[in-house]
């Protein structure tokens, strides 16, 4: 029994080691006279045997440079694939008849690339195949990270002979949402004090004053009409004239402050196909004239929010995203006069940048808190150093800003819906009847739902920052 297992484990041994030791048997055909054969498929750098069952007694290729054949008996032919095409093999009988002719297809091997495309890209549903010279993928694969990876792959084995029939499963479409908010505050006081003595003598004549009365014909329209103007049109002004003999005394207090907020919030929201760039613009466009040769020519120049973005959904819910966000306003205060016209000069607030986040998640992807600060002490030389009687030899400005802007975006994969499921803010606003409309007032018949939950809010009351 000994013996006989020490045979059979010899055998075995013998077995693997010519099986290792022998070309790599892609495929076996077998060639029988008188019926019809098969195409034969040889992998590139692959070899297969044909088996006839007739002897043979000469063979030939039609193209040597494709495939590459040696006998291996009389009825065997081994066959190497060299380079993908397709060329025809003859047998021939030992009498000169024609045993058959057998195509012979030449691929890529393709059997290490799917091994390789299994190891990287495990549970995806992908599959190979080969036409003439080239690769065929074709499937659906979870995301276009992973189409990308397995049409990389597929160029190693086939350069620039890959063909895609892959589809990109899953939500491909993607919601951004985009909020700006900016804060605005800002508060200034001033005081300012001006004094003038005025000479009425005939002998003696001349005037000097101090701030505001230093003008010409302050004192008169103090002393005439017991007021006088302001450059800055103080609210908190008074105003006092005296005279003792032939001087006359006039005293100007001026006293200003203001406070003022502004909140800004817009919230677009735009929804586009992965990969394909959206643009999305609610405001206008402002003329700007310009001169040519021709004469004075029109520009348009878009304001209001802009909203430009350009999503790719990388992998699962993983998305990359190119934003370019702006808010802007026409801002006259600082425009210019061009040759007759006044142009308007724009107050814009821009980010461009490119993120990458999960569904559902938010990035605060621009903000700025800035903080001005003026204090502005003017006085008349000296006098207005004098404790107390100086204060009316002097001026004091104190002005301060803030403004606070942040820009959020969230994006969503989103699927469309029908359309009886979404609503328009209008949808739930009614006509007003002519009773409500004349009797009780109403510009409407009444709102449910989100418009009317706006329209119920009430906006009195205190809000924003207090400054000091």
């Amino acid at each position: 029994m000994k013996m006989k297992h020490f045979l059979t484990a010899g055998l075995l041994g013998a077995a693997l080691l010519s099986t290792s030791l022998s070309p790599v048997l892609a495929e076996t055909l077998r060639v029988i006279q008188g019926s019809p054969t098969s195409a034969l498929n040889v992998p590139m750098n692959r070899a297969v045997v044909v088996e006839s069952d007739v002897p043979f007694a000469d063979l030939s290729i039609a193209n040597p440079g494709i495939a590459d054949i040696s006998t291996l008996s009389d009825r065997s032919i081994y066959v190497l694939g060299k380079t993908p095409g397709r060329t025809t093999l003859t047998l021939l009988s030992p009498d000169g008849k024609l045993i058959s002719n057998v195509d012979v297809h030449v691929t890529p091997d393709i059997a290490e690339f799917k091994e390789r495309l299994q190891q990287i890209l495990p549970g995806e549903t992908i599959e190979v195949r080969t036409a003439n010279d080239g690769i065929v993928l074709s499937g659906t694969v979870s995301s276009s990270a992973k189409l990308d990876r397995a049409l990389d792959l597929a160029n190693r084995y086939a350069p620039d002979r890959v063909s895609n029939l892959m589809v990109v499963g899953g939500t491909q479409q993607v919601m951004l949402k985009v909020r700006f908010a900016e804060m605005q505050r800002s508060v200034s006081k001033s005081l300012d004090a001006s004094l003038g003595i005025q000479s009425n003598g005939s002998t003696v004549g001349g005037s000097v004053g101090t701030g505001v009365l230093s003008e010409a014909g302050r004192f008169d329209q103090i002393f005439n009409d017991g007021t006088t103007t302001s450059p800055n049109d103080a609210q908190g002004r008074f105003s006092l004239g005296f005279s003792a003999g032939s001087l006359e005394f006039a005293v100007l207090l001026e006293a200003l402050e203001s406070k003022g907020m502004v909140r800004t919030l817009a919230e677009p929201n735009l929804t586009a196909l992965s990969g394909q760039e959206a643009r999305f613009l609610a405001g206008g466009e402002y003329p700007i004239p310009v001169s040519s040769s021709e004469g004075i020519s029109i520009e348009y120049k878009p304001f209001g929010v802009e909203l430009n973005f350009t999503p790719v959904v990388v992998d699962g819910d993983i998305i990359n995203l190119t934003i370019n966000a702006a808010v802007s306003s026409i801002d006259p205060t600082q425009g210019i006069v061009n040759d007759g016209f006044e142009v308007s000069a724009f107050r814009r607030r821009e980010t461009s940048t490119t993120v990458e986040m999960r569904d559902g998640e938010s990035f605060a992807i621009a903000g700025l808190l800035q903080d001005d600060f003026r204090n502005l002490n003017g006085q008349v030389p000296w006098v207005g150093d004098i404790p107390i009687i100086g204060a009316l030899f002097r001026s004091t400005e104190y002005q301060r800003s803030q403004s606070e802007l942040v820009i959020i975006v969230t994006p969503h994969l989103v699927t469309p819906t029908r359309g009886e499921a979404l609503a328009l803010p209008t949808d739930r606003v009614r006509l007003p009847t002519e009773r409500e409309l004349f009797l009780f007032g109403n510009t409407t018949g009444g709102q449910t739902g989100a418009a009317g939950e706006v329209a119920r809010q009430d906006f009195s009351g205190s809000y924003g920052y207090v400054m000091e």
